[in-house]
């Protein structure tokens, strides 16, 4: 059978729709359905948070003034592992997890480290003293352990030191991030050593930590990097639209602090640089 005959001067592919659609058409669909569905993840994801933070809220206010301290850690724990599972964060954990006093020193990329550390470990928190000013997240870190230090302040951060101290020599676990803070992830700043004569005059090991924040493809994601004039709201969009993250902390081998606070920092700064394989970029014994 012959094939059907056409008008003149109309060419074939109109007939089947080709010239009509056009081949750059196809793909606009699946865009905007991928579109959507990362809007849909994202918003979900936001109402969850936003309901788990001030649940948060309500345990801190009206439940943890009639617990002992060993409950409130516990819950504190299980909180941390809700939030950074209702993020889409898959947390995986290799080494030894510390047991008893100890300095936690790790890299600082985002505002998720202290619930991925703290969903890994019952621990106190060094923290900036913006982080106050946060808003629902400041007020739950102020009211949950956390110690605060004030940049540019020498006495703040001699009252800091103290509190460190204070809780080192009670057997628990301070987490600090000696960078002074966050990055992208991608290099390492140099480590202050003052953070570390807490661990000296306890006295305590170092424990150092690497943190990585991995995508689905299993390269470092840029989603929690909470640095430059990125502001926590987007910081948080730009989590919550991620399909998921993968986030590795791996625990190192501990440091002895007995030699002084320059050496355990110069150490501690090297055994998590030749872990995550991150450029460094100055020397750690550059200042205090």
């Amino acid at each position: 059978m012959a094939p059907p005959a056409h008008a003149p001067g109309l060419p074939q592919e109109a007939l089947d729709g080709r010239a009509i659609l056009g081949p750059l058409s196809t793909p606009a669909r699946p865009r905007l359905f991928s579109t959507l569905s990362t809007e849909c993840r994202a918003a979900w994801r936001l109402a969850r948070l936003g309901f788990h933070l001030l649940r948060g809220m309500a345990i801190v206010r009206w439940r943890f003034p009639h617990w002992d301290t060993a409950r409130k850690r516990c819950i504190k724990q299980a909180w941390s592992q809700q939030l950074i599972q209702l993020l889409g964060l898959r947390l995986t954990t290799t080494g030894t997890t510390p047991t008893g006093s100890a300095l936690i020193v790790s890299n600082h990329i985002s505002w998720l480290d202290i619930f991925v550390l703290n969903a890994a470990t019952q621990t106190h928190f060094v923290c900036k003293d913006e982080v106050r000013d946060w808003p629902i997240i400041g007020w739950l870190v102020e009211h949950t352990d956390t110690l605060f230090i004030a940049r540019g302040s020498r006495s703040a951060a001699a009252r800091a030191s103290a509190a460190v101290l204070a809780c080192l020599r009670e057997q628990d676990q301070v987490v600090v991030f000696p960078e002074g803070t966050t990055t992208n992830g991608l290099a390492l700043l140099p480590f202050r050593p003052a953070l570390f004569q807490a661990a000296v005059d306890a006295p305590c090991p170092v424990q150092p930590a690497l943190l990585r924040y991995l995508d689905t493809d299993g390269r470092p994601s840029l989603a929690p990097a909470y640095d430059g004039d990125i502001t926590l709201w987007e910081c948080l969009r730009a989590v919550t639209k991620a399909p998921y993250i993968v986030v590795q902390l791996e625990w190192l081998g501990s440091v002895d602090a007995s030699d002084g606070r320059r050496p355990a920092c110069q150490q501690a700064e090297a055994l998590i640089a030749q872990a995550s394989g991150l450029p460094q970029l100055a020397s750690a014994s550059s200042s205090d």
